[in-house]
């Protein structure tokens, strides 16, 4: 066989691996694109059902939301720098076009990037959490990501005057701040709740200290508070414990002020000695002390080795260099080589010896008194306590100020931020009840639609195997297989073993099909001299079967045999 003849079966052979490959890939596209705009049709979506649980506010954006909530169309000065913002940031109540997880689930979407946005809706009754546990649950869908912005809920104090929904803003009194925010190094949690001091009658924000990390993806992410009577919290992200503690404990400023402050009329006094130590005024410095001695001296005991070789330079002129050739004296200056060590001062010194240097012992340095106890020392300096004039306790601020309304209040860069299932009320069962109905069944859906947009890595040890999809776990070896092949071919025979066991099956049935071809087509009656010929070395016969009539397609086939059966054997061809 020729080598064109061979170059035929391998290109065949390749060829149709990689048509596989292609053919695999456009198949999957296309399923991958089915699966993203039509996600039914790839797995099962269950069907949005209204919940039946009841609360003091339960929101899933049903019919007639619009009813229910009123954007605001405040514009605010900031005092620091003058600044005027408005909020401008549109709203929508829709479908999520990323990963939907149930059909025809609607929620209320920020559809403005690098925009105010504000929104908020009044609760059918006003929320008294006086005694009670407070449930706050929520689930947060940035679809497009959060690189900056805030996705938190405020829920808004209740005013005798009423609460004027067009008109809020970041100064719109709230009791409770909850929820994710996350841009450049901020990326937590908030709960941050307002309290009244009971002396002065002003109200100041208390934060959570260490808070958690925010998870904002494209999937429905659950945030649930829970405030119980007995001071402690707990903050749930996706139903798994993020936070907990105690109000009165881990809030920053603290709930409570300190019963004792320092007098701010006290001051240290002129003769207070704080200093603990004193150099001692009875010590002086010894008769034999030498303050000029040297720390380092030469070794006096040292003496020059035999080889040392005193007269020969430590580095001479590089014998190997070379005036370049544009070099100009008159311009650049006289040429002179570059230095290099000396070759014959690798094993024995060159040049003066000169004595090692070693530590003086007796060198002592500066002297100075020791120390001692100051006899006169008092301790360090306080100011003295006295009773804090704006002390209060309150040891039950979970009785928080009563509640009228919800909202969101944010800024935010990215467009495309659903919210839903928005409850408020005091049963962690039925929080628990709505989320296992509405978020667990879509977190699931959203999960598995976004496992099919982004398949598992190829080092994943779970990934596909070949009782799963035949025909992908071929195409995935294979494309394995020639990326690896591009950079090291013996490597990716030999680290992808059945892409090598399916290429050279494919060659093998590519080479025997065309035998196959090859013998039909050379079926013809055979010459009497080439019938005789007993060897492979070229003869007058080859010769004269080797002039081949182009006018003759059949002839020309036929004669074409006995010249491929020689050069196969011929081993200088190859060489």
């Amino acid at each position: 066989m020729t080598r064109i003849s061979m170059g035929l079966v391998t290109l065949l052979a390749l060829s149709t691996a990689v048509s596989m490959v292609n053919a695999h890939e456009g198949h999957h596209h296309e399923e991958e694109q089915k699966a993203f705009t039509a996600p039914d049709a790839a797995i099962d979506i269950t069907e949005f059902k209204a919940t039946t649980i009841k609360a003091p506010f339960l929101e899933q954006f049903t019919n007639n939301w619009s009813d229910r909530w009123t954007a605001s169309e405040a514009t605010k000065e900031t005092s620091a720098e003058g600044e005027v913002f408005s909020y401008v940031g549109q709203w929508a109540v829709e479908e999520p076009h990323k990963y939907p997880g149930l059909k025809g689930d609607l929620g209320l979407v920020a559809k403005s990037a690098a925009t105010h946005h504000a929104i908020s809706a009044s609760l059918p009754e006003v929320i008294d959490n006086k005694d009670k546990t407070l449930v706050v649950q929520y689930e947060v869908k940035a679809q497009d990501g959060l690189e900056c912005g805030g996705a938190y809920m405020k829920l808004l104090t209740d005013s005798p005057e009423g609460i004027k929904f067009k008109e809020f803003s970041n100064d719109t009194p709230y009791t409770i701040m909850f929820g994710p925010d996350k841009c450049g190094g901020t990326n937590k949690v908030h709960f941050i709740f307002r309290h009244k001091n009971l002396i002065t009658g002003v109200y100041e924000e208390k934060h959570l200290q260490s808070a958690p990390l925010a998870q904002l993806n494209a999937l429905s992410n659950l945030y649930t508070l829970i405030v119980k009577p007995d001071q402690t919290f707990e903050i749930k992200i996706n139903g798994e414990t993020a936070s907990n503690g105690s109000l009165l404990e881990n809030f920053e400023p603290a709930v409570n002020p300190l019963k004792e402050i320092d007098d701010p009329k006290d001051s240290k006094p002129a003769d207070w000695v704080e200093e603990a130590k004193i150099s001692d005024p009875t010590a002086s410095k010894p008769e034999d002390w030498d303050e000029n001695a040297p720390a380092r001296i030469a070794d006096e005991t040292a003496t020059k080795p035999e080889n040392w070789l005193e007269d020969e330079p430590s580095e001479i002129p590089d014998p190997e260099a070379v005036k370049p050739e544009d070099w100009e004296d008159e311009e650049d200056g006289d040429w002179i080589a570059a230095s290099v060590p000396n070759p014959k001062c690798q094993d024995n010194g060159c040049g003066k010896w000169v004595r090692p240097m070693i530590s003086n012992p007796a060198y002592k340095g500066k002297w100075s008194a020791p120390m001692i106890d100051n006899p006169t020392y008092k301790g360090v300096w306080a100011p003295r306590k006295i009773a804090n004039p704006d002390f209060f306790e309150d040891l039950h601020p979970s009785n928080f100020d009563k509640i009228g309304a919800v909202g969101f209040e944010i800024w935010t860069m990215q467009k495309d931020i659903l919210f839903d299932n928005i409850y408020i009320g005091h049963s962690v069962n039925d929080a628990e009840a709505l989320a296992a109905e509405s978020w667990k069944i879509k977190h699931a859906a959203e999960t598995k639609l976004e496992e099919l947009a982004n398949p598992r890595p190829k080092s994943d040890p779970t990934a596909l195997t070949f009782k799963e999809d035949p025909i992908k776990f071929v195409v995935e070896e294979l494309k394995e297989f020639f990326e690896l092949a591009r950079e090291d071919p013996m490597n990716a025979i030999q680290s992808r073993p059945i892409a090598t066991a399916i290429l050279a099956g494919t060659v093998g049935i590519s080479f025997g099909l065309l035998l196959i071809l090859m013998g039909l087509l050379s079926a013809a009656p055979v010459s009497t001299a080439a019938s005789k010929k007993k060897t492979d070395e070229a003869t007058a016969d080859d010769e004269d079967h080797s002039k081949v009539d182009g006018s003759d397609e059949g002839s020309e086939e036929f004669k074409k045999e006995p010249v491929v059966r020689k050069r196969t054997t011929v081993v200088e061809d190859d060489e």
